[in-house]
């Protein structure tokens, strides 16, 4: 596990914060008006996050976070930071202060902790698969609009690597790029162009279907990465070698627990899975008051 704020350019303090507030303005609107009704404005309490479930912690940092922009004067105790592994009954941080700040700021913290600790759980766990090998394991685009930032960091604390963030900071010409280009080679070209023109270097990525798209690739050149969609393995073992280390290669495509070990020992680098940020089930957390 690592803390990824020291290494994901994409976790700036102005992008959390502006997720944060965005956030805060969808649940809060113009009060939280249970609280404002219910709880006497002078009240000082406090609450434990209990963890009710077994896995891998994660959205700790964020919720910290998230306790300060709702009030700077919530005092947050971490007992168990980012990446820890924990189990039913566990306390994972405890928060003292004003209680219509705890109240307000109770469902945020927990859905984005909820939400990460699932991922970071599903990715700690595919990665233990891969032990013995020399695949990474990747995460993929497939997130949930406006929560990319939260999903990709929860792979990056359950020891997963981050692929391209966006659109913007990597080429990946995938299938259908390919055929409205006219094939690979138009497609590599057209992208080298495109780029002297901006006076951009960006990484490029070519998705292949066959063996022979793999060679067109490799005639072509000018490239960064292959990446090997819905291959069985049989197939991938002709392509790694095929391709002989001259680029690294990532195998991508429907790839469950089930079946990445085998997709693994094949002698990929990487190994993409979408069901990472799409298909995780959260961790079961609350916050209790005492």
């Amino acid at each position: 596990m690592q803390n990824a704020l020291s290494s994901a350019p994409y976790l700036t303090p102005e992008a959390l914060q502006a997720f944060i507030q965005s956030a805060l303005a969808e649940d809060v609107g113009d009060g939280d008006h249970s609280s404002l009704a219910g709880v006497p404005a002078d009240a000082r309490k406090q609450a434990r996050l209990l963890v009710k479930d077994e896995g891998v912690l994660a959205g700790v940092a964020l919720a910290e976070l998230i306790f300060a922009a709702v009030d700077p004067s919530l005092q947050v105790k971490v007992l168990l930071p980012d990446g820890s592994r924990v189990k039913h009954g566990d306390v994972a941080l405890t928060v003292e202060g004003p209680a219509r700040s705890i109240l307000t700021a109770e469902r945020l913290a927990l859905n984005c902790m909820q939400r990460m600790s699932g991922i970071a759980t599903h990715t700690a766990y595919l990665n233990s698969l891969l032990a013995g090998t020399k695949a990474k394991l990747l995460d993929t685009r497939k997130t949930t609009p406006n929560f990319r930032i939260c999903e990709k960091w929860a792979v990056l604390i359950g020891g997963g690597v981050n692929h391209r963030y966006g659109l913007f900071d990597m080429i990946i010409l995938k299938d259908n790029h390919v055929d409205y280009a006219g094939g690979i080679r138009q497609a590599i070209e057209a992208t080298h162009a495109y780029l002297k023109k901006l006076g951009r270097k960006l990484p490029i990525e070519v998705e292949t279907r066959t063996l022979a798209e793999v060679q067109q690739v490799l005639e072509v050149g000018g490239i960064d990465r292959i990446m090997l969609d819905n291959m069985a393995p049989p197939m991938l073992r002709e392509a790694v070698a095929l391709i002989a280390g001259r680029f690294p290669t990532e195998a991508s495509g429907g790839i469950t627990e089930h079946t990445i070990a085998a997709v693994a020992a094949t002698g990929v680098d990487y190994i993409s899975v979408g069901a990472l940020t799409h298909s995780t089930k959260s961790l079961d957390l609350s916050l209790k008051a005492y």
